[in-house]
């Protein structure tokens, strides 16, 4: 059972960054999509971004290109977000989560592992 850790959330007024981090401890890490999702309270879940398990591919939701950055360090077993430019929009619970295909998917369906969420709240 793979076990997925994330941290770094708080409040941040608009303008400004932050970085989540998540961990996945496992001898197969590397092998393994990962993503980002969020959820607003009132709204469905969102993709974000994901990430090829050597790091060279990614992919953003238009919403955030641009403002966001996905990067993993294999060694460490952990998937990071840098966020800049933060608006009050990206407030939400985010959740990293892990795909065993080898597909860059949007699709929440498609991932098979879920970190327990942090929450990211931007002020204006």
């Amino acid at each position: 059972q793979v076990q997925l850790v994330e941290s770094g959330g708080g409040s941040v007024q608009a303008g400004g960054p932050l970085r989540l981090s998540c961990a996945a401890p496992g001898p197969t890490f590397s092998r393994y999509v990962m993503a980002w999702f969020r959820q607003a309270s009132v709204n469905e879940g969102e993709f974000v971004a994901s990430i090829s398990g050597s790091g060279v591919t990614t992919n953003y939701a238009d919403s955030v290109k641009g403002r966001f950055t996905i990067s993993r360090d294999n060694a460490k077993d952990t998937v990071y977000l840098q966020m800049n430019s933060l608006k009050p929009e990206d407030t939400a619970v985010y959740y990293c989560a892990m795909s065993q295909m080898g597909v860059l998917s949007t699709r929440a369906s498609l991932y098979d592992y879920w970190g327990q969420g942090t929450q990211v709240t931007v002020s204006s």
